[in-house]
């Protein structure tokens, strides 16, 4: 299906390839997928839906780390000396794909669709696979353009097809020895799944299906733990996200346990976004009726995130002091 809906494409100059087939349920479907609206790319959500699970790190569907484009991004910085003209125009084409993402990053969704979906397009005729990091890289932000904009359906495709395909990749790869696959190229890959489901698993929390955003969490932080150490700012960040859906679901011991090691290895590493930790820290005390310990907490989240000008987590905290005086004002009168 989806090389027929390349070819309809490249007929009609009209760069929508291939229409995704998935489970209603969300999980990601056993049948091969095609890339994100090429009918389709990852991420980190401390994101909150409702009550007192809100934006508390990062917007949504800002997503995408700054190594998240490097796979690719690195051909295009080469020297472009010697080339082929085969060559030279895929270079021009990861160049576009180059001015795709600066289009995504200023929210500039539908140009940055088209030149992205361009990209794929040459880069399969260029002989590239749909699993090659660089293109499944693409139809991550792909996805993520999707979600930003609504398209349901596209969205959770693309995301499918990015963690199926590195899923399926993975277990192909895995017994080759360091002379026909490096150590390194193993970990890339890994580390692009870890974003794709890290990505994928903000979505589901932005689309209130919490439980499926645990398992993506899960087997994100099981990768970012294995592949960059108990000590990396993402692993911070993932025990965080995960705290936040276990809270959402109401369980807040088990979150509290995750958002504890957080705290604990943001302090030792200085990780610039410990006042979002401890918002949520303080978040997670309130609902256990901790008040005393969420009220001092709440307060060094606040001092911290003032000192960062983080407007967004200024509000998120005011919002639980106020809570927490509301809450404190009931005790009082009941007493």
């Amino acid at each position: 299906m989806f090389l027929r809906a390349v070819q309809r494409a490249r007929a009609g100059g009209v760069y929508r390839l291939a229409a995704y087939q998935t489970a209603d349920s969300g999980v990601p479907a056993r049948r091969r997928l095609g890339p994100p609206g090429i009918s389709h790319v990852c991420v980190r959500t401390s994101g909150r839906q409702d009550g007192s699970y809100k934006s508390s790190t990062r917007p949504p569907f800002l997503v995408l780390s700054a190594a998240a484009f490097s796979l690719f991004s690195k051909l295009v910085e080469d020297k472009d000396e010697g080339l082929t003209p085969a060559e030279e125009n895929i270079i021009y084409h990861l160049k576009k794909a180059k001015m795709a993402n600066l289009a995504f990053l200023r929210g500039q969704y539908d140009n940055a669709e088209k030149l992205f979906k361009t990209t794929l397009v040459y880069m399969m005729d260029g002989g590239a696979k749909q699993d090659d990091n660089s293109f499944i890289e693409i139809s991550l932000k792909l996805a993520s353009i999707y979600a930003a904009l609504n398209q349901k359906d596209l969205a959770v495709e693309g995301f499918q097809f990015c963690i199926i395909s590195l899923n399926e990749k993975i277990e192909k790869e895995k017994e080759l020895p360091e002379e026909i696959l490096t150590a390194e190229e193993k970990t890339n890959t890994r580390l692009l799944l870890g974003l794709s489901l890290d990505s994928y698993a903000r979505y589901l929390v932005a689309n209130s299906q919490i439980l499926h955003a645990q398992t993506m969490y899960e087997k994100a932080l099981q990768i970012c733990k294995e592949e960059q150490g108990e000590l990396h700012p993402q692993t911070v960040n993932l025990l965080s996200d995960l705290a936040a859906v276990l809270e959402a679901q109401g369980r807040f011991d088990e979150a509290y346990t995750y958002i504890k090691q957080a705290h604990e290895i943001a302090q030792k590493t200085e990780h610039p976004n410990q006042h979002v930790i401890l918002g949520n820290m303080a978040m997670i005390l309130l609902h256990q009726e901790h008040l005393v310990d969420a009220e001092k907490i709440f307060n060094e989240a606040l001092a911290k995130a003032e000192e960062k000008k983080d407007l967004g987590s200024i509000y998120y905290i005011r919002e639980g002091l106020s809570e927490l005086t509301r809450r404190k004002k009931n005790q009082e009168e009941n007493l």
